[in-house]
């Protein structure tokens, strides 16, 4: 079967060690950045299907989102502190607010 994806760092060798041939190459850095905004579209739509376990789809896209921050060399600290920022600026989703007009 073809995939064509970016996939978790040991599925090569889960793949291998139930005895089917996983063949992999690794992504440069312009494909690398492609294809993580592939999983991470993925991730999100997997998210959105009905019963889908939300903790495991969740886990799943931060794990996207912590390798987009590695790649971009973005500090994770340093992304709470501009989430929190910006969250006191413009709030955030708790009051669960449906804009219907403006």
């Amino acid at each position: 079967m073809k995939y064509n994806k970016l996939v978790r760092d040991r599925i090569p060798e889960i793949i291998r060690c139930r005895g089917d041939v996983a063949v992999t190459h690794v992504a440069s850095k312009k494909e690398y950045w492609k294809k993580l905004k592939e999983k991470l579209r993925e991730e999100v739509e997997e998210l959105m299907e009905d019963g889908s376990d939300i903790e495991d789809e969740i886990v799943d896209i931060l794990e996207v989102v912590y390798a987009i921050c590695d790649f971009k060399k973005i500090n994770r600290t340093n992304l709470e502190k501009l989430r929190k920022k910006k969250a006191k600026k413009r709030g955030g989703f708790k009051k669960k607010i449906i804009l219907d007009e403006s």
